[in-house]
């Protein structure tokens, strides 16, 4: 099965990116299911309903969010009624939706995906990722009741990420790292045979920062006042993620490849 993960929408720039090339994208690719982090998608901070139906318009099977999963209050409602969106699993047990699921890909073949929070340097005390990733992924083993298992792991700290990508190696297909919005280089197959990459990189305008417009950024490092509100940066965008190739016998990975198109980046051209 081929599995498409892309990396935090970031505002306007990030969704025209996405509806324009996400579909073309996935026909040249021979994409079997596609995830995308949306989380940043209306205006740098949540997705709003509109958005969220504009992105799954797009080609995406499923939207997983982040921190800012509920900045746009219309989400507490909307997840409930979508379930092709997942929030952190380790957010607040009263949040509303759910951290995991399991979704239909082609010729019936089931996905796990599967979203957590990171800890380190994170403004709030979320719960224990490991221990939440630890209960779902035990109960959806890989080549029993799960063809494939994405975990999304949206967190500030590299070191984080990487933990929890040994932590899952051999349980999960994929364990993808969202939040930071650099796409890093250690795209990889790990010894138990899950594909990693520390951070998707973002669907946003690179002439930015972090998908933010640069001139209030740089005021603040600058000179430490606050000016204005950040707003997202409107240039051309980059589609930045990963591809996994996995084995439906196993669910392990067989090929990582990343994915970059269009805007600033260097383009990658995943073998189809």
């Amino acid at each position: 099965m081929r599995i498409l993960y892309l990396g935090d929408v970031m505002g306007r720039a990030g969704r025209r990116a996405v509806a324009e090339g996400l579909g073309p994208l996935k026909e040249r690719l021979g994409v079997d299911f596609t995830i995308v982090n949306g989380e940043n998608a209306s205006g740098g901070m949540g997705l709003t309903g509109g958005h969220a139906k504009l992105i799954l318009d797009a080609g995406a099977d499923c939207i997983t969010l982040g921190d800012h999963a509920f900045d746009q209050k219309e989400m507490l409602s909307f997840i409930e009624a979508e379930p092709r969106i997942i929030r952190p699993l380790n957010y607040s047990k009263a949040a509303p939706g759910r951290g995991a699921r399991v979704f239909e890909a082609t010729r019936g073949r089931k996905v796990l995906v599967a979203q957590v929070l990171g800890q380190v340097f994170m403004k709030r005390p979320f719960d224990d990722p490991f221990s939440a990733i630890e209960a779902v992924l035990k109960a959806h083993p890989l080549g029993g009741l799960v063809q494939a298992s994405v975990v999304d792991i949206h967190a500030e700290a590299t070191s984080e990420k990487m933990a929890m990508g040994h932590w899952c190696d051999g349980r999960a297909s994929l364990v993808v790292g969202t939040h930071t919005h650099v796409p890093t280089a250690d795209t990889m197959i790990l010894n138990r045979g899950t594909a990693y990459q520390t951070d998707a990189g973002m669907c946003g305008d690179y002439d930015s920062v972090i998908g933010m417009d640069k001139a209030e950024p740089l005021r603040r490092f600058l000179t430490g006042m606050v000016s204005e509100r950040f707003a997202p940066a409107e240039g051309e965008a980059t589609l930045s993620g990963v591809l996994v190739t996995t084995d439906d016998r196993t669910g392990k990975a067989v090929a990582v490849e990343p994915v970059r198109q269009g805007g600033r980046l260097a383009v990658t051209q995943p073998s189809v």
